[in-house]
């Protein structure tokens, strides 16, 4: 496990490397914000708690419904892990939903992509028994998948609340800089 953990955070350290070459999004430069400590703390407790909640929810899962032995349940925790971790970053990047937001950086995207891509071959490819994994069953990582997908849309519901009311982009800004979508905006 200890060798699982370092490998987990290696990969999000990686991952996440293209950070300061993403740009932010024209409103938030038309707005800066200050730091706030009330809003980061804020933030972090409403984000924390949703990621606490699904790690317990993984962690049962994994336990009571699939009965796994210590391997798989090491090996489906890292999974999880590691694809919650690096994709939310392409969430909480922009105050944005992800379908209005701006791209993230090539640098960020290809890395955090391909550090999730090496952490899933590592643990399900042929040299996932160096690192203490297991084979999963179909099942089982259809399993890990919806929770992870679960984890983001609660996630991207969760932004919403963790965010100040000020920082969020309002109708306008959104229907002037997408003057296309200003119908869905208002439909």
């Amino acid at each position: 496990m200890p060798l699982q953990i370092l490998l987990n955070n290696l990969l999000y350290d990686l991952s996440e490397i293209g950070i300061p070459f993403d740009e932010i999004d024209e409103e938030d430069a038309e707005r800066p914000q200050s730091w706030n400590m009330a809003d980061i703390l804020r933030f972090t407790f409403v984000m924390g708690s949703i990621s606490s909640l699904f790690d317990v929810a993984t962690f049962t899962i994994l336990l009571k419904v699939f009965h796994t032995d210590a391997a798989a349940f090491q090996t489906g925790w890292f999974l999880e892990s590691i694809a919650t971790q690096i994709l939310v970053i392409f969430l909480i990047r922009t105050r944005r939903p992800p379908w209005r937001a701006s791209r993230p950086h090539r640098i960020l995207a290809l890395g955090s992509l391909g550090a999730l891509a090496s952490g899933i071959f590592l643990a399900l490819g042929p040299f996932g028994s160096l690192f203490g994994f297991a084979d999963l069953p179909p099942v089982l990582l259809g399993a890990i998948a919806l929770i992870t997908i679960s984890y983001l849309a609660m996630a991207e519901a969760g932004k919403h609340l963790a965010l100040p009311a000020s920082a969020q982009p309002n109708r306008a800004m959104l229907a002037r800089q997408h003057p296309a979508s200003d119908a869905a905006l208002n439909g």
